[in-house]
């Protein structure tokens, strides 16, 4: 029987960042998910004396944890060893230090147990994510927005992404952690902004939209940071008006960059699968939690006669569940890797494009 007819079951490890996690999922032979577990350990209490990720610790804290994390995600699951189809860990990007604790823990979970490693791209995890819970056919327009990335693919198979657009500098994630800093907000940043900017006025500073407009949906954020950074300083002392207003102008001003990259690489994604049936844009990643970047979204599917699809919030952000769905994926069309495997610091998604 191939692999494909019949179910998998997969554990899932993730180490790239500052979440500990492991998960057990089954991958039904219709190709629709049951997550049987999904195990997820925060370092933020950790990391917040610093106001952001020191990789160091990180990886420290991963050494620790992920042992039990893995033992915690079997017994939730219901299932033994023997039970198991394959494991699956983040073999990159990420802090290579945390990868490498993932990955060297599923490998020798995969050589105890002569199971098959299945080596995933963090970016993949993130991409397939909506396929838990979601009837989300290939293929489908993806905006990838996190820490560490801000990406706009055609999500076209497993392993097929042809990307639209990126960003030229920082991350969306990493704008709004590094505003957070700015106004002395606590980490993690982007969900202190987003609180503050829903008591602020989005209309009281004037902040630019970097590159809205121009003719490829790529993105750039670093010129809304130092903008932000250059009226807190003008404004100085702040007062807490003054900070709810910051955030809400900041926030307003990525809203529309987004909305205005999307809705560009809709039409472009539009004319390359007019004959594919409807239209999907799916949101991944971390800033799929903000709930105000949700609104402006849907209210842009629906002029552009998009679906929008966004994973549950407790899968945008970093978690085993995702990367043991990527695994079974993979798995189920025979893919998978060697023991000799290494860890990835940078990996393009488009790579995987490459290799297949």
């Amino acid at each position: 029987m191939n692999t494909h007819q019949k179910s998998l079951t997969v554990l899932g490890i993730e180490t790239s960042c500052d979440e500990t996690a492991a998960a057990i999922i089954r991958r039904r032979p219709d190709g629709q998910a049951d997550i049987l577990s999904n195990r997820i350990l925060s370092q933020i209490s950790e990391h917040a004396p610093y106001g952001g990720v020191v990789p160091e610790i990180a990886a420290r804290s991963h050494v620790d944890h992920v042992d039990y994390l893995i033992l915690e995600a079997i017994s939730e699951a219901g299932v033994e060893w023997t039970q198991l189809d394959g494991v699956a860990a983040t073999s990159g990007p990420g802090l290579i230090g945390g990868v490498m604790v993932g990955l060297m823990a599923a490998k020798a979970v995969a050589l105890a147990h002569g199971l098959p490693l299945i080596g995933v791209n963090h970016l993949e995890g993130h991409a397939l994510s909506v396929r838990l819970t979601e009837d989300a056919d290939f293929p489908y327009l993806l905006l990838l927005a996190s820490g560490g990335h801000t990406q706009l693919l055609g999500v076209e198979g497993v392993g097929h992404y042809h990307q639209y657009g990126s960003t030229i500098d920082d991350a969306l994630g990493e704008a709004f952690d590094k505003t957070a800093k700015l106004l002395d907000l606590g980490f993690p940043g982007g969900p202190a902004v987003e609180r503050h900017a829903k008591r602020g006025n989005p209309n009281r500073f004037e902040l630019p939209r970097p590159l809205k407009g121009t003719r490829n949906p790529d993105f750039s954020f670093s010129g809304l940071k130092t903008a932000l950074r250059r009226v807190a300083e003008t404004e100085a002392p702040l007062g807490e008006s003054d900070v709810s207003d910051l955030c809400a102008s900041f926030q307003e001003a990525a809203a529309d960059v987004i909305e205005d990259r999307i809705r560009l690489a809709m039409r472009v994604f539009r004319k390359q699968h007019e004959k594919d049936g409807d239209m999907r844009l799916v949101m991944a990643g971390g800033v799929a939690a903000n709930q105000m970047i949700r609104s402006r979204l849907s209210a842009l599917c629906e002029a552009e006669a998009f679906e929008l699809l966004v994973p549950p919030v407790q899968l945008c952000t970093d978690n085993g569940a995702m990367i043991a769905w990527a695994g079974a994926e993979r798995l189920a069309l025979g893919l998978t890797d060697p023991l000799s495997i290494p860890a990835r610091a940078r990996w393009p998604l488009q790579s995987l494009s490459d290799a297949l």
